[in-house]
């Protein structure tokens, strides 16, 4: 999820096709990543993972660390990056000064951020909403400058990420003792206590996600490819879409692989494995690179969507909203200050839950695009956004 524009921007239907078909389907990506970290009783398996109990859970597991862990969110930060661009391109292209689209692009930023707040304070969701916020206040001046000036700052933040991301995770785990660590929620835990808790330390959470995960890095990516139009126009960049496909699978996969292996055919100490959790962080912004590269490919082969392709664009475009909805729906099925399956269902399980509150957020997307109407966060937002003075 970028942050949400009207699609009718000056770039045309492709861009709509693309990005919002890629929006929709990440937000299953992220509802399964958020799943597992309700599930209190289980044992710790690998990093944010439960311990699977049965095979199926293994191969929920095995699934998730390939190509959801570390991969959805950068996906995620892919498309805030591309999306920020073409919100500038918009604004630009309707006679606005660079300076007021700026601030413009700022104050969604800090909506942004507050809505994060709501979320994690009052619903208990996991939020991202405040480190893309945040992410956006941080980049927002790169969008008026060359693109040389932005590939010299990808590089620079992303070497940063590479030296230091595996060491404070090595440091990290060490201290931990373990390869996975524990849910932050107890069978004890009250809508009262984890409200004012959060209450409390809400505004290290966008600075920790920062420090801990490559996100800019991957945000950088996204408006680096937005300059070249590859998800707005992607017939016309078909062969470089596939080479960010094949590049990116290959080194995400790879990535993933030592982190497979721990506890059960590899044992190394808590500093190596956290180095390892540090790579399969880094190596997730190539595999949420090819994400964005596949939804372009599929853009530009989708001359007319079907019923499938139309419900996941529905939304992708009410994406902001559906995200709210869906860490909702899961902190009240999962969480201990809820309906409590948290405490009582398995991994396995807790990713059927989160891909049904999945699909059930694609029907009332749908229904919503049946009869015209935009998502209430999506509503509220640009008008918070695009008021009158």
């Amino acid at each position: 999820m970028s942050v949400p524009l009207n699609n009718k921007t000056t770039e045309g239907k492709n861009r709509a096709t693309s990005l919002d078909l890629a929006r929709g389907v990440m937000l299953l990506l992220i509802a399964l990543a958020h799943a597992p970290l309700y599930l209190y009783n289980s044992e710790p398996g690998i990093m944010q993972r439960a311990a699977g109990i049965n095979f199926f859970d293994q191969i929920v597991n095995l699934f998730g660390m390939f190509f959801i862990d570390n991969r959805a969110r950068a996906m995620f930060a892919v498309l805030f990056g591309y999306g920020l661009v073409l919100s500038f391109k918009s604004q630009i292209s309707k006679g606005k000064t660079e300076k007021d689209t700026l601030k413009t692009i700022r104050r969604r930023s800090w909506y942004l951020i507050l809505f994060g707040i709501l979320l994690a304070i009052f619903i208990g969701g996991q939020d991202i909403l405040m480190a893309y916020g945040l992410a956006g206040l941080l980049v927002s001046w790169l969008l008026t400058r060359e693109i040389k000036t932005l590939i010299r700052t990808f590089s620079i933040v992303t070497l940063f990420y590479c030296l230091f991301t595996p060491i404070i995770w090595g440091f990290n785990m060490q201290k931990i003792g373990s390869y996975g660590f524990a849910p932050d929620v107890s069978a004890t835990d009250t809508y009262l206590h984890t409200t004012m808790v959060t209450l409390i330390y809400f505004p290290t959470i966008p600075i920790m996600i920062h420090f801990l995960f490559p996100i800019l890095p991957s945000v950088l990516a996204g408006m680096w490819i937005a300059r070249y139009q590859l998800l707005t126009k992607p017939e016309q960049h078909v062969r470089t879409l596939y080479f960010i496909i094949f590049v990116g699978l290959t080194v995400s996969l790879l990535g993933a692989l030592p982190l497979s292996l721990l506890g059960s055919v590899w044992h190394p100490g808590f500093f190596t494995a956290g180095l390892l959790s540090g790579l399969h962080m880094l190596t997730g912004i190539a595999g949420g690179l090819a994400y964005a590269a596949i939804f372009g490919i599929i853009g530009a082969r989708l001359k007319k969507p079907g019923h499938i392709s139309y419900s996941f664009i529905a939304l992708g475009k009410r994406s902001l909203t559906f995200f709210v909805w869906n860490e909702a729906m899961i902190v009240l099925f999962l969480s201990p200050v809820a309906l409590d399956l948290g405490g009582h269902v398995s991994n396995g399980i807790a990713a059927m839950i989160a891909v049904a509150i999945w699909i059930f957020s694609v029907v009332l997307a749908t229904l919503l695009e049946k009869n015209n109407l935009n998502g209430p966060l999506e509503i509220l937002l640009r008008r918070l956004v695009y008021k009158k003075k």
